[in-house]
């Protein structure tokens, strides 16, 4: 459930692109409709842009013919400036009058009649870059103009009226200019503010992901464990402090329920060891079996306290330990209590080279195992403690394994009810292994007993 929710979850580039985005649509929108009304109430600057566009698109019919210069009218301008049709004051007329002439007066297109030409000015005038007037005001544009133009480095005059607009030029005259002038710039700006947004976006959030990863490493119980903070935004910082905090009250929640515990231990470990005293001074066989419970409870209870202190190590006091050197001191210290139980005990070293771990924790884990080799083994089983090839350590026994259908978890019901016991020193195990980030690998079966290996992270 957990998961779905966080794969429904828009990511934060996605709402700042889709923000961003929405918004400069909307600004968009707002502009479009500002120019359209300035452009649409502006009757001089509109049928000047007019003119200017429809002479544009007239110029592309003249061309060059053996030094002469000649017009073909352009296919997209045939059905507006077709010839022959009424002339420009007859009402019904086709709305579109154009007269392409040279400097001289040479006339190569028009069509437009004797009464049309009235309103251009006389052949005989040379015409300016750009001329304009106005026929009646108010819309739609009646417009009179003309513009020259450079072909062959010879000018051309294109002079042509508007009336009454019939095909709505004006329309795509603005729709022009707000593509031209606003909608071109307006989305290369918003293209280049959402990729700008999304990689500063991006860049404040790359610390954010990172710390994140750390906090997914983070035990609790190591009391210089935090999320860092160096180049987060200063928000986001705020966040990791707090966090940082609640890790430090989780740390301290952790270390007192485990000083609670090892004292509760501590506490019963003093009575019984009383009672120990009075039982030895009964010769009485129920006194020497209770004596046995005791002893077996004061195992349980030194387990129970070591368990306990796991919980408050901190992982930042790990030295380099010689895994080789630590595994034979420990095996030279149980040598007496392994061979009075009837078993032996064997080092092998293979080159175990060095481990980042705290050499008591490694030291406990070693005696434990070993323990639960000699407590649940018959006697003549001969226990291996194996160091290497590199940060690797096993503790193996040749006696009765488990069946190979029953599991081989140490911390599994089923194989707890086969040791008979609690299954503490099994759990001691696994925390220390927990600690150190190592692996643990168990394999168990009836004709090759069982065998317990750990493989350390490299230093």
């Amino acid at each position: 459930m957990g998961r779905d929710r966080r794969q429904r979850s828009p990511s934060l580039l996605r709402i700042v692109a889709l923000r961003i985005l929405l918004f400069g649509m909307l600004a968009m929108g707002i502009e479009v409709a500002i120019v359209f009304a300035e452009y649409w109430f502006d009757d001089p600057n509109l049928g000047r842009s007019l003119i200017e566009i429809e002479a544009e698109a007239l110029a592309h019919g003249l061309v060059e013919r053996d030094g002469r210069l000649a017009y073909v009218l352009p296919a997209d301008a045939r059905t507006r400036y077709r010839t022959g049709g009424p002339d420009l004051d007859e009402d019904g007329g086709q709305g579109y009058f154009a007269r392409i002439r040279t400097l001289d007066g040479t006339v190569l297109f028009s069509n437009c009649g004797e009464e049309c030409t009235e309103h251009f000015l006389p052949l005989t005038v040379n015409p300016p870059s750009f001329w304009q007037r106005s026929l009646s005001p108010g819309k739609p544009l009646d417009v009179v103009g003309g513009q020259s133009v450079d072909i062959g480095g010879r000018r051309v005059a294109i002079e042509l009226a508007v009336l009454r607009d019939p095909d709505h030029r004006v329309l795509q005259v603005i729709l022009h200019e707000v593509f031209d002038h606003m909608v071109v710039p307006m989305t290369l700006m918003l293209t280049l503010v959402i990729g700008a947004s999304i990689w500063s976006v991006r860049s404040a959030l790359r610390p954010v992901a990172a710390a994140a990863r750390q906090a997914e490493l983070i035990d609790p119980r190591d009391a210089g464990a935090r999320i860092p903070t160096a180049g987060m935004p200063r928000e986001v910082a705020v966040l990791a402090a707090a966090v940082n905090r609640a890790f430090g009250r989780v740390g301290e929640v952790i270390r007192g329920q485990s000083l609670f515990a090892s004292a509760i231990a501590h506490e019963i470990r003093t009575p019984v060891a009383i009672v120990k005293l009075e039982l030895e001074h009964i010769d009485h066989p129920r006194a020497k079996k209770a004596l046995a419970d005791l002893d077996g409870l004061t195992h349980v209870l030194e387990q129970l306290t070591a368990l306990a202190r796991l919980d408050a190590v901190d992982v930042g006091a790990m030295r380099p330990v010689a895994l080789g050197e630590l595994s034979a001191a420990t095996i030279e210290s149980m040598a007496p209590y392994v061979y009075d139980r009837g078993k032996t005990i064997t080092l092998v070293d293979r080159g175990g080279g060095e481990v980042r771990a705290i050499a008591g924790l490694i030291e406990n884990l070693i005696r434990n195992l070993v323990e639960n080799a000699v407590r649940h083994t018959p006697p003549g089983t001969a226990i291996t403690v194996t160091v290497g090839p590199g940060p690797e350590l096993s503790v193996a026994d040749d006696g009765p394994g488990l069946p190979d259908d029953e599991p081989i978890d140490l911390g599994h019901e089923a194989v707890l009810k086969r040791a008979g016991g609690l299954g503490i020193g099994r759990k001691i195990v696994q925390r220390i292994a927990e600690i150190h980030g190592a692996t643990l690998e168990t394999t168990s079966s009836r004709a090759a007993g069982t065998c317990v290996r750990l493989v350390f992270p490299v230093v």
